[in-house]
């Protein structure tokens, strides 16, 4: 995984001590409260009301002309099409405004587009298998802001359309009969942080003429996975949504959820945001991403326990399967981009031949995840390269997309995540100009945001039940992470047949047991006796009849480690080895220096993880020019990970090195 920069918050104790006092709830959860910026007694009253909130729907624009016009085409038994989407978000939206509509007696029929064959959103030829069907009226859900075109189509063929989304609207709105989206600028709605099911659950407040806190106990699980689904912030209105949703699920879940739940072998009275965004969201995008999206929706409209089942059952198949696609990609991905040196880019673009589309966007986020770069996979097909992008905070992707404009055949998103589509030739165009367009802007690096520091003496099984009370977690509300600094590592134990890790630390004469999940020994690139920060999350066990405190490692790293000099080493490195123009005095070694990290790994193999994380005396930026100096001369090699040294009696010329040439030369111009 990549290095993080470790941010690390400071609250104010006192006042999260009077808070706790004002507010009766544990001091432990009015710290991290005050910490994420609450600030009064009112506010952490609301952070932890179990009481619905939900703004008025009425603040919306155009949603009281959506639902007359919605309304009337019912009593004139006008034919309603809902038109959705293939992911988590549009098939519950979809399901949801079905439902209600068929309630209603309506003549209504659902239409999912194909994700690979239709791709997002409204398009003509499904707007002609519409009119073939006699509707008459186009609603959509999750979709629709960007479909003029699409829209005045359908208004050629005698259908009308509503609109109701939630993402970003072009400079002119569509020509429907209502565009209901919080985005759009003359809307007055609150809250816009809403997912296009939310927006759908708006529309049928009004149509029904109820307030959402009558409707929520109808539709709040459903709700609830499309929120977290759609990773929405758990703030305001969602998060009363998913806490509704959640305690639904646990007395009377939609049979379709319950349906997942019991393929997925998930306990549903226990489930929390955690299990829905693992556990239910994956299965339902499955769907989507492996065949028919419509199959999801006919899980979550379906009022039999068997037909559910049923249906769940290939559903959870395609999950298995789309998950080892996913690994197989990811691994020739890796491959791909290593041979390439991709990974020294400040923006990784990787293109295989005939990848699964469906799952592009989970791989490129798992390339950003393990480079910590921004990354776009795209997969070639009959000459055009479609794909997908993922980000971090500090690096606009769209922004970065869009400036790539002119070689572009189509493309779209946001900030985090983004689609682009590209002639096969105009590929490697691509990244040349996505990367030269990062350049000009500040290093973006991931970073690992931290609550506040733990002193482990005081860590109790009390903590971490103070911190479920400010569930539920997620986007927005993240689950809390502690710093525990400057602690030995003592022990290191394989557990669960190798693929996970149990560690023994000590503090000040305090010792305590942690879990890393998902990291096997060889993995592990710290070692015994090692000085170590830990970032954590605190849970609880139940074992022996007694609740036990469970210590589980989120990142680790040397102590002491100045992560300003290591990520500028980096970037100086990363930059030069990828070509880019600028100064490279900092990360030039001298020979000394270069003799000092050849004894270093002849003394001894060590990883290339390892050196990643100890800070050596001249650097990060140095140790790896001198390693990529040396490897180049045969001194030593990279064998397996392991950076292994080669014991020689001659002298060797620095200046035999490509790499120590071009940067003497670079760093000497103006002698």
């Amino acid at each position: 995984m990549s290095v993080k920069k470790w941010i690390v918050g400071a609250p104010d104790r006192e006042k999260a001590k009077l808070l706790a006092e004002e507010c009766d709830i544990d001091p432990f959860a009015a710290l991290i409260a005050v910490g994420r910026g609450i600030d009064n007694d009112g506010e952490l009253e609301l952070l932890m009301s179990d009481e619905p909130i939900l703004c008025d729907p009425l603040e919306l624009a155009d949603i009281r002309i959506a639902a007359d016009y919605i309304n009337s085409a019912i009593t004139n038994n006008t034919k309603i099409a809902v038109f959705g989407d293939y992911d988590c978000d549009g098939v519950v939206a979809t399901s949801l405004l079905y439902d209600y509509l068929k309630s209603r007696g309506a003549e209504v029929v659902a239409y999912i587009p194909d994700r690979i064959d239709e791709g997002y959103g409204m398009n003509c030829a499904a707007v002609d298998k519409l009119a073939s069907q006699g509707v008459g009226l186009i609603v959509t859900v999750d979709n629709g802001i960007s479909c003029a075109n699409e829209i005045e189509y359908a208004e050629s063929l005698g259908i009308k359309t509503v609109v109701t989304d939630h993402h970003l609207p072009p400079e002119e709105l569509p020509n429907a009969v209502a565009v209901v989206d919080p985005h759009r600028k003359d809307c007055p709605s609150t809250f816009k942080d809403i997912c296009g099911a939310e927006v759908a659950f708006k529309l049928v407040c009004v149509l029904d003429d109820k307030e959402p806190e009558e409707m929520l106990p109808r539709y709040a699980d459903i709700l609830a996975v499309a929120t977290i689904g759609d990773v929405m912030p758990l703030t305001n209105e969602n998060r009363s949504i998913v806490k509704a949703g959640i305690r639904k699920i646990k007395s009377s879940s939609n049979i379709g959820i319950a349906a997942i739940l019991n393929m997925a072998g998930v306990d549903r009275n226990n489930i929390d945001a955690g299990k829905i965004s693992f556990g239910i969201v994956p299965r339902i995008n499955a769907a989507g991403r492996m065949g028919s999206a419509y199959r999801a929706f006919k899980l979550l409209t379906s009022n039999n326990t068997m037909d559910a089942l049923k249906i769940a059952g290939p559903i959870d198949d395609d999950n298995v399967r789309r998950q080892q696609i996913e690994k197989e990609i990811f691994k020739s991905a890796v491959k791909m981009i290593e041979d390439n040196d991709y990974q020294y880019n400040r923006v990784i673009v990787v293109c295989g031949e005939n990848w699964h589309f469906g799952v592009l966007g989970i791989v490129a986020s798992r390339i950003c995840e393990r480079y910590g770069k921004p990354a776009l996979v795209l997969s070639s097909e009959n000459g055009v390269a479609h794909g997908s992008g993922r980000s971090f905070s500090g690096f606009h992707l769209y922004d970065a997309i869009n400036a790539c404009s002119d070689i572009l055949i189509k493309y779209g998103g946001h900030e985090l995540a983004a689609g682009v589509s590209v002639k096969d030739d105009k590929v490697d165009e691509f990244r040349q100009n996505i990367n030269q367009y990062a350049t000009t802007k500040p290093l973006a690096v991931p970073k690992l945001n931290i609550d506040f520091r733990l002193n482990p003496a005081g860590m109790s099984v009390d903590m971490a039940f103070a911190i479920k009370s400010l569930e539920p977690f997620g986007m927005g509300n993240p689950a809390p992470i502690f710093g525990i600094f400057g602690v030995t590592l003592e022990k290191i134990t394989a557990i669960g047949g190798g693929k996970h890790l149990k560690l023994l630390c000590r503090k000040n004469g305090n010792a305590f047991q942690t879990v890393l999940f998902s990291v096997t020994p060889e993995q592990f690139c710290f070692m015994p006796g090692d000085i170590i920060d830990l970032a954590v999350t605190l849970d609880t066990n139940f074992y022996q009849d007694k609740y036990n405190l469970s210590i589980q490692i989120k990142a680790v790293k040397m102590a002491n480690i100045d992560q300003d000099a290591y990520f500028e080493g980096k970037q100086l490195f990363d930059d030069f080895v990828s070509g880019y123009d600028t100064d490279y005095t900092a990360i030039f070694p001298t020979r000394a220096e270069v003799g000092s990290v050849y004894k270093m790994i002849t003394a001894g193999p060590i990883s290339a993880e390892r050196l990643r994380h100890v800070e050596t005396d001249i650097g990060y930026g140095k140790t790896q020019t001198a390693l990529k100096t040396l490897n180049e001369l045969e001194l030593v090699s990279l064998n397996n990970g392991v950076w292994v040294g080669h014991t020689t009696n001659q002298k060797s010329d620095l200046m035999n090195s490509v790499t120590y040439k071009k940067l003497y030369e670079g760093v000497n111009t103006d002698e």
